[in-house]
């Protein structure tokens, strides 16, 4: 089986040409925020993972100050060294009891070898997604997250974020549908997704 596309920058700029080729809104888009920096940072997996349900239904500025706690707790953000936090400590930091248990229990089988988050490379967009939902305290957002952030895969589409609903309606009209107006943005609608997001920092 090949392994997955993995954006990369040269890729990211075939992707962002092709965008501006395809739609209109993605030319302005980029025209305004320059170069896409989904390929700008290497990612542990644990680490953003664990970021990825520390930000569930939070503003991005709460899910990133919950971060900087937790960070400052785990120096090398590792499953080895969350499960050998103090329960009390984390929770301080912010993290709710039931993302308590979820990252435990998460960081329990990355450390004793049954989840294997570096696997996730080689597995295609559906296959990673099912393994990650499979987790507890794991949905479809928080595996695409991790997809797009962390693995770089170029296409996918996360349907139900709150952020690219409100900027494809604004963006394309109050009535516009974000399924509809992702198929010009084939096959890198994950690039596509970010510049969205991005258009919401402006607000």
């Amino acid at each position: 089986m090949p392994t997955p596309a993995r954006l990369t920058r040269q890729s990211l700029a075939a992707a962002q040409a092709q965008l501006r080729r395809a739609c209109p809104v993605m030319d302005a888009l980029i025209g305004r925020f320059g170069a896409c920096t989904l390929a700008e940072r290497e990612l542990a997996p644990f680490e953003s993972l664990a970021g990825a349900i520390i930000g569930q239904q939070l503003s991005a500025q709460a899910a990133a100050t919950i971060r900087r706690r937790v960070h400052a707790l785990l120096p090398a953000f590792s499953a080895e060294q969350f499960l050998a936090a103090s329960p009390q400590e984390l929770r301080a930091a912010g993290l709710s009891a039931p993302k308590l248990r979820y990252l435990t229990e998460l960081a329990r089988r990355v450390a004793d070898s049954s989840l294997d988050l570096q696997a996730l490379r080689r597995a295609p967009d559906a296959e990673a997604i099912a393994t990650l939902v499979a987790l507890p305290g794991i949905g479809q957002w928080t595996a695409q997250m991790f997809l797009i952030f962390c693995l770089r895969r170029p296409d996918v589409l996360a349907l139900g974020d709150a952020g690219l609903l409100r900027a494809v309606r604004q963006l394309f009209g109050p009535d516009a549908e974000l399924a509809q107006a992702a198929q010009a943005w084939k096959p890198y609608r994950s690039v596509a997704s970010w510049y969205l997001w991005r258009s919401l920092d402006t607000e």
